[in-house]
């Protein structure tokens, strides 16, 4: 990219090149990112699919006010250690919701994440977002951590804390939360393969707390003619470190993973996580500019189904009846990045007796986004609020929720809200149908 002429002639009422503004940060990620940036035309549509600006009424803090402040940061008129900056572009969830909303198509997602890994060459994220990142970056150590938050989850400890103040209430609840809320026995499978082989990424948190979805998740796929292989090697899938602008450690897990997926053979990958499946669909984005491994990441990535769209395709089967008051709600990197809207619907109608209660604004943020909730919770609170309060309106006593991250969110605002309702994912309701039909 130029260092001297970064915008067009549009952008600067046809002034000739020498008097355009030089970009302040030539070679930066945020400099490559110019195209993107381009794209917006300042319509506003974002405005009102923003839940960071509904909640704090702010410019700034939405997606039309955080792409002036990265036009900025390329003309110079603010800059990298501008301690503003940093606050209005972290406390961005990175839901995505305004692409669903742009009639322009700008990649916000893809801005944000080149943006903050700009800002970090200026200064790092908090201490305790880079012990979480590294922890997540290395194997054994989050293998480690996640055995001890399971032990921790199955003492009493999580629930007798939920309630406290601050941070650490929520933390426990959102480890009391990681129960399961049905009983149910597994069964016996056995898939043909005709729909193909498919590989699970087990994930970190998934594969950590929720392993049982994993389990529920291998169980109904095969019950659905997918043969199930192993895909060993497998790292976290680096949407956290992407996210929080640490692209390097990303492209390193992403390159670990296609690896691990070429070789197990499998001609679908099958993602419980819905930030995880946008992350792995992205894959060729992320290593686009590396020769050695761009098509290898691109083919992968095009292999990536969400859970939901591969049950989807199958029917799915139906299973035996489930009495039970649900409500849906969409996680943002599902239904704004992946674009996936019915398949879950079609997985929850495929359950007898199950009665599917609308939710209000089932598409809006919860609040989670990783770390966010740890790292913002005065934002992720409010977030969080209008969505309680939406859950409660329904009388159900689930939330089916496609995505870890929200199953802990949402699950700990109903425990320390008083609430009898409890977030489940939506594997977990087909997988335990299809128990009831093996009675």
């Amino acid at each position: 990219m130029s260092t001297s002429t970064p915008f067009t002639d549009d952008e600067t009422d046809g002034a000739p090149a020498d008097a355009r503004p030089a970009c302040a940060l030539p070679d930066s990620p945020l400099a490559a990112a110019l195209p993107g940036i381009n794209a917006c035309v300042h319509c506003g549509f974002c405005l009102q699919a923003c839940p960071t600006y509904l909640a704090l009424e702010d410019e700034n803090e939405s997606p039309r006010g955080r792409i002036f402040l990265m036009r900025s940061l390329l003309e110079g008129t603010v800059t990298p250690d501008d301690s503003s900056v940093h606050a209005h572009i972290d406390r961005c969830l990175g839901c995505r919701a305004c692409e669903t909303a742009c009639p322009s198509g700008v990649p916000y997602g893809h801005l944000l994440e080149a943006t903050r890994a700009t800002l970090r060459e200026a200064r790092r994220p908090p201490f305790a977002a880079r012990l979480i990142l590294w922890v997540f970056s290395h194997r054994l150590l989050l293998r480690g951590a996640m055995f001890l938050s399971r032990l921790l989850a199955a003492s009493p400890v999580p629930t007798v804390l939920a309630k406290a103040n601050g941070r650490l209430g929520f933390a426990m609840a959102m480890l009391a939360s990681t129960g399961s809320p049905l009983e149910r026995d597994p069964y016996a499978t056995s898939a043909t393969g005709a729909r193909g082989k498919v590989a699970v990424l087990l994930g970190c948190v998934m594969e950590g707390l929720f392993g049982e979805t994993n389990r529920a998740t291998e169980r109904v796929l095969r019950r659905n003619g997918y043969a199930t292989v192993d895909a060993a090697k497998q790292e976290c899938c680096g949407a956290l470190h992407a996210h929080a602008g640490d692209l390097e450690t990303a492209r390193r897990l992403a390159r670990r993973n296609t690896a691990a997926f070429e070789r197990s053979g499998a001609e679908f990958i099958a993602v419980n996580a819905a930030g995880c499946g946008a992350m792995m669909k992205e894959y060729g984005h992320l290593l686009r500019d590396d020769p050695d491994w761009s098509e290898r990441a691109e083919s992968v990535g095009k292999r990536v189904r969400d859970i939901s769209e591969l049950l989807a395709a199958a029917g799915p089967a139906r299973g035996g009846p489930l009495a039970l008051r649900v409500t849906y709600d969409a996680p943002c990197h599902l239904v704004h990045a992946q674009r996936v809207v019915t398949q879950p619907l079609s997985v929850l109608a495929a359950i007898p007796e199950l009665d599917l209660i609308p939710l209000v604004e089932a598409e809006n943020c919860c609040g989670s986004a990783g770390i966010y909730n740890l790292i913002e919770p005065e934002t992720s609170d409010a977030v969080l609020a209008p969505k309680l309060a939406h859950i409660a309106e329904t009388g159900a006593p689930f939330v089916a929720t496609g995505n870890p991250g929200c199953l802990m969110q949402i699950g700990a605002g109903l425990i320390r809200s008083g609430s009898k309702a409890r977030a489940i994912h939506p594997v977990d309701l087909l997988d335990a149908s299809y128990a009831g039909s093996e009675r």
